[in-house]
């Protein structure tokens, strides 16, 4: 058999394989989504707290934050799967167990980034806030974080991809996901087919997808803050008229 000739065949198993490929794919979207929906939540109260100036929350965060950063998503997940139990904290399935363990890690990382963010704000800003004796609560909330968020958002952007090629080792607890039902096609056919044909494949498209929505999350923020253009403007079609540009001789 040629190589062209066992191509075709894989392709005829991809068919049939197709219905597996495509519920394993869909998992590993959910598990992408509603875990950067729980990381969203963990870093912004994590970063928060980590920016605070009160000890008593910033310690913890920070105890909080290097603990799941310094240990592998594997074995929290392990951790969360089978050690939890034990002290009667059962969760109801597998696949909260993988969305909590992808939450926690990446909120974790999350944190720093927003951390970072909140203290990239001018510190023009912060002085207006105690000028106006705005409360913590107030001025993070009305001043500092909306300017923040548009610092953050490339940084959570490239979590949230991490967090898709890291929701991959979710089929230890279990889950039929993209990467275990590529795996199970790489046993009929091989792993280039399986893994650097269909799999790159299917990755990389759900990743420029994110990419893109973050970017344009992120060009929506800008533009609220008056940096840039909106989405509207980006996507329309119109040609852009440029005003005060002086011409030649003078003329403007």
């Amino acid at each position: 058999m040629d190589w062209l000739d066992q191509q075709q065949q894989y392709l005829e198993i991809l068919q049939n394989f197709g219905p597996r490929l495509w519920d394993g794919f869909l998992l590993t979207v959910q598990l992408t989504l509603l875990g950067a929906v729980l990381a969203f939540i963990i870093a912004v109260t994590l970063g928060l707290m980590a920016g605070s100036p009160n000890l008593w929350f910033r310690g913890p965060a920070r105890v909080i934050i290097e603990f799941f950063r310094g240990t592998s998503l594997l074995v929290q997940l392990f951790w969360v799967y089978y050690v939890l139990p034990l002290f009667g904290l059962t969760l109801e399935s597998a696949f909260t167990v993988g969305v909590v363990a992808l939450g926690m890690n990446y909120g974790a990382y999350g944190a720093e980034a927003v951390r970072a963010s909140l203290t990239s704000v001018s510190s023009g800003q912060w002085e207006a806030t105690v000028a106006l004796s705005m409360s913590w609560p107030h001025k993070i909330r009305r001043i500092i974080f909306p300017q923040a968020w548009a610092l953050m958002i490339p940084s959570l952007a490239n979590l949230l991809v991490h967090l898709l090629k890291g929701s991959a080792v979710v089929y230890v607890v279990g889950l039929n996901d993209f990467n275990f039902e590529l795996d199970q096609l790489r046993r009929v056919t091989d792993a280039w087919f399986a893994y650097a044909f269909v799999g790159l494949i299917g990755y990389f498209l759900f990743a420029l997808l994110l990419t893109q929505g973050m970017r344009l999350l992120e060009t929506r923020a800008k533009n609220k803050l008056g940096q840039g253009p909106s989405i509207r403007e980006i996507l329309s079609t119109r040609p852009k008229i440029v005003t005060g540009v002086r011409q030649p001789g003078g003329a403007s």
